[in-house]
């Protein structure tokens, strides 16, 4: 059974497609990150699994359930990336409040609601009103209440945004831990940095429409930019290279291509010689998920 799985999910508001036929599939007990361009269709397809939105067609289920199933959604905590919180109530008083709404008992109550103020770092403020919040106290005490109900699976819409980089890693070992016991984590977040260190799989997404899933490991350690500096270069040598990469683009004596093997590289210290060029240096990098973002996805759009 998956966390998570869509056939062809699709959302129309009138003429406009938000959502052109999302097809995925998130295993139970990883980290899954949700990326793409603004205007994707990413919260629009976090909406319709949390049943805030209705499909205009195509299903899904999610802890194998379909949407909108009761026993599948009081194990599902949701962290929105615009929250609007009551703010005249206190942080416990907040977590006692979706607590009861989630059915809790005020025995369970008593001891979840502590342990949380302390994960999140705000038992020293469990007494003040929200409205005395930062954003990223706000951030954190959102955390908390998605985690209320220790759920099996959980959505978090830009979980970091606000925090400082003491907020940001504290989020990334609450994650971390929710991994290790086994909790289904469902990420968006521009923060490709976070992601990358945070995620074992993530989905790229675009004009509403799922284009590549992969493994992150494999994903980041598989692709390698590649510059050469050499002399004597011309055009039909450097398109000659495709045969062990691609993206190739020529510039004067510099030469860059992605390659997916780095055994490739003497075999092009080879070919440039026998071609009469003057290799002065072949410089290998490995490519971070902001550059395989942009080559995935394009750059008709931010994040």
């Amino acid at each position: 059974m998956f966390a998570i799985e869509t056939n062809n999910l699709r959302k129309e508001f009138g003429d406009n497609v938000a959502v052109r036929g999302l097809t995925l599939q998130v295993q139970q007990g990883e980290v899954f990150g949700f990326l793409g361009p603004n205007g994707a269709g990413k919260t629009t397809s976090i909406k319709m699994l949390l049943g805030l939105v209705s499909p205009t067609s195509g299903g899904a289920q999610l802890l194998g359930q379909p949407l909108g199933n009761r026993q599948a959604r009081a194990k599902i905590g949701f962290l929105p990336e615009h929250f609007r919180f009551h703010d005249w109530l206190t942080a416990a008083e907040f977590l006692k409040l979706h607590g009861e709404l989630y059915g809790m008992n005020n025995d369970r109550l008593r001891i979840r609601i502590p342990e949380l103020l302390d994960l999140v770092g705000l038992t020293p403020f469990k007494d003040k009103q929200l409205r005395t919040f930062s954003k990223g106290m706000l951030q954190r005490i959102g955390l908390a209440q998605a985690l209320l109900n220790d759920p099996a699976l959980v959505f978090l819409d830009e979980p970091t945004s606000g925090l400082d980089p003491v907020g940001r890693r504290l989020v990334r070992d609450i994650i971390r831990d929710l991994r290790s016991r086994g909790t289904t984590v469902f990420l968006n977040s521009h923060l490709l940095s976070e992601v990358e260190i945070t995620c074992d799989r993530v989905a790229f997404i675009k004009h509403g429409e799922v284009i590549r899933v992969s493994e992150l490991k494999t994903l980041v350690e598989g692709e390698t930019s590649v510059i050469v500096r050499a002399g004597g270069l011309t055009p039909e040598t450097a398109t000659g290279l495709r045969q062990w990469g691609r993206d190739v683009r020529a510039d004067g004596d510099y030469v860059t291509l992605t390659i997916t093997d780095d055994s490739a590289l003497p075999a092009i210290a080879r070919y440039l010689v026998a071609q009469g060029a003057d290799v002065y240096a072949i410089t290998p990098q490995r490519l971070s998920l902001e550059e395989l973002f942009i080559q995935i996805v394009g750059t008709d759009g931010g994040l």
